[in-house]
């Protein structure tokens, strides 16, 4: 199956060559593990997209253009490339999968959405009906699923997690909705300036890890 380079050794080593063109691939960890790092990444080492465009859908305000800039020399030339899509709740999140499917089309090479838990989460905290949710979410990932494999493109979704202290282990929001539409997940750890990236899922790797260290140019293995 043929992959498009993450934009970085320590990701294309996990993933045996980068991020396959046909599935959803979810990137989970706590808040700093480098989630964003590993989307922006990907976008600024973006020759293997040819020169089509990107869909950047932003629910947290997490892109950062100063930190793009460290990533790459050419950060004006390829943000040319780059549809933002910018919901700040739920509802407009769901006005944004409604625009997605107006702009996709065979000049996009790689959609992402950064995450798809934050508005889902607010969402769930003040809903009468959880099932409507529920089903939104997994529709809109359905929908991402779907755009993968239908235009062969690599679809790049971050989650966050919870702990449940009875069972004193990490989560993902979202839990099987997330699990069941990602066919590959990526766990991220943070213990102080290591991190840890953990192949969880994968349809022909094994589980493995790697650990790496945000620089100011990337990251880099440890």
């Amino acid at each position: 199956m043929a992959k498009i380079s993450a934009g970085c050794e320590v990701m294309d080593w996990l993933l045996e060559g980068g991020y396959e063109q046909d599935v959803l691939t979810c990137i989970y960890g706590p808040p700093g593990a480098g989630k964003t790092n590993f989307l922006l990444l990907a976008i600024a080492n973006s020759e293997a997209l040819m020169g089509k465009k990107i869909v950047y859908i932003d629910t947290e305000g997490n892109f950062s253009l100063s930190r793009f800039q460290q990533l790459t020399d050419e950060a004006k030339q390829i943000l040319k490339r780059v549809v933002f899509l910018k919901p700040t709740t739920f509802a407009e999140q769901r006005k944004a999968f409604d625009k997605l499917r107006r702009i996709v089309n065979e000049k996009v090479g790689i959609i992402m959405l950064d995450s798809a838990a934050m508005l889902y989460r607010l969402e769930l905290g003040k809903a009468v009906d959880v099932y409507n949710v529920n089903r939104e979410l997994g529709l809109q990932l359905s929908y991402l699923t779907e755009i993968a494999r239908k235009k062969e493109i690599p679809v790049l979704v971050t989650n966050q997690v919870y702990t449940e202290i009875d069972e004193e282990r990490t989560k993902m929001v979202g839990g099987d909705i997330l699990r069941y539409a990602s066919k590959c997940l990526i766990e991220l750890q943070r213990r102080g300036e290591k991190r840890t990236a953990i192949l969880r899922k994968h349809r022909s790797l094994p589980e493995k890890r790697v650990e790496f260290t945000i620089t100011d140019t990337g990251v880099e293995g440890c």
